[in-house]
């Protein structure tokens, strides 16, 4: 990910940007799993998300997910077929010939749109909207890749994720996954997320894997893109449904999903398990696919909602920095944005929305949007709209599984 300025070494640098995975000493990196016994690791994240219910509606047909990320393996088993990989903003970093690992992008893309192989594709990893496809977008290396040093240190790389963005949102994109973080916000960034915004792309980000940090005020380090108003900030729960004790916990995180001993597909047709914000972003991304596929005009801000008053398990009060409003639940999201087709926001992105035109048919009429604020959690029309806004600025660092993806002008942790 990026930093706020030009990038430094890890550890140094004012705004390390990370993967979303997790802390080494948290997420251990289990051995590579068979194929078949894939699926039955999946059997918790399934049932928690209530997908069967869910593809009753949807199954994600139709929509593009862009993931930005390290490159995604388009040949893997459970992918063929739905990955177009698109534009390298790392390109020149890595001596000419150098394959790129992959193995993040690859493992975030098969949580979103992995359609598993074998016999009614019943073997191997099932995403959340596992007929939706992938638009790969490379915008970090990971530390094993010979050219992390080059990329962490020369300026032509810096705002790689924002133009990652904007390329994404021309390619078609429907839904865009940010399974990175970093600790400073840049003005690049907010005007490619604000953009995205008004042509009616959900972003979702991970919130970050610094949880067992705080910083002043009684919260851990806010992390960006996550941070930006109008991105769906996700959280990470345990199997007890609980914030995982990696998960940044600040007013900044919307909604929480499962995050503890995932298994993804790897480059190569591995399986891999891990921790950490990253794979609860993507599974948020696939929720957000699959209400897209069945409501392709439907707002942003309306895709937010409806996956924030679906969640399930929600804190006392409704909402803490924790989990948000709750764990998303794929089944009651779509049945909550079908009550929400029929109604319009106020504004989305930089430009207002005629309240008296609906949207998909429906009956007019203005729809409060939830708005999350550091001391207490109202509900405004029209967040999207702050989304150029300035953005608090702190400390975040997320992990890729065992091994740390750093970069100074690009560092990787989430």
């Amino acid at each position: 990910m990026l930093t706020g300025g030009r990038g430094r070494g890890v550890g140094a640098v004012v705004g390390v940007l990370l993967l979303a995975a997790a802390p080494a000493a948290a997420g251990t990196l289990l051995h590579p799993a068979h194929a078949d016994d894939v699926r039955g690791g999946q059997q918790a994240v399934i049932e928690t998300l209530k997908l069967p219910q869910a593809w009753r509606t949807s199954k994600g047909a139709g929509v593009l997910v862009a993931v930005l990320d390290s490159g995604v393996d388009p040949g893997h088993r459970d992918l063929a077929g739905s990955v177009r990989v698109g534009k390298d903003f790392t390109e020149g970093a890595n001596p000419p010939g150098t394959t790129p690992s992959r193995l993040h992008g690859t493992y975030m893309a098969s949580l979103i749109a992995g359609h598993g192989h074998g016999p009614q594709g019943k073997r191997g990893i099932i995403g959340v909207a596992p007929e939706a496809d992938v638009l790969s977008v490379r915008v970090i290396l990971e530390d094993e890749e010979p050219g992390f040093r080059e990329f962490n240190s020369a300026e032509r790389f810096e705002n790689v994720v924002a133009k990652g963005i904007r390329y994404a949102v021309d390619e078609g994109a429907d839904v865009i996954n940010m399974s990175i973080s970093k600790e400073l916000a840049t003005r690049e960034e907010r005007a490619a997320i604000r953009y995205a915004i008004s042509k009616g792309v959900v972003l979702v980000a991970a919130a970050g894997n610094r949880g067992d940090r705080k910083v002043e005020g009684d919260f851990a380090p806010y992390s960006y893109p996550a941070a930006f108003p109008g991105v769906v900030s996700v959280g990470a729960t345990d199997g007890e449904l609980r914030r995982a004790t990696f998960s940044n916990w600040n007013s900044s995180v919307l909604v929480a999903a499962p995050g503890v001993d995932i298994m993804g597909a790897g480059p190569g047709d591995e399986y891999w398990v891990g921790r950490g914000t990253s794979q609860a972003s993507a599974l948020v991304s696939g929720v957000a696919a699959l209400i897209k596929a069945r409501h392709p005009r439907m707002s942003p801000p309306l895709v937010a909602r409806a996956m924030a008053d679906s969640a399930t398990d929600r804190p006392p009060g409704g909402y803490d920095t924790a989990t948000g409003f709750g764990v998303v639940n794929a089944a009651k999201a779509l049945a909550e944005a079908a009550r929400l087709a029929g109604h319009t926001e106020t504004a989305a992105g930089a430009q207002a929305q005629d309240p008296a035109r609906p949207l998909a048919g429906g009956q007019a009429g203005p729809v409060k949007v939830i708005f999350r604020d550091e001391r207490r959690v109202t509900v405004y029309a029209a967040v999207a709209a702050t989304a150029g806004a300035g953005a608090l600025a702190s400390l975040a660092v997320i992990f890729i599984l065992v091994r740390r993806v750093r970069r100074a002008s690009m560092a990787q942790d989430a």
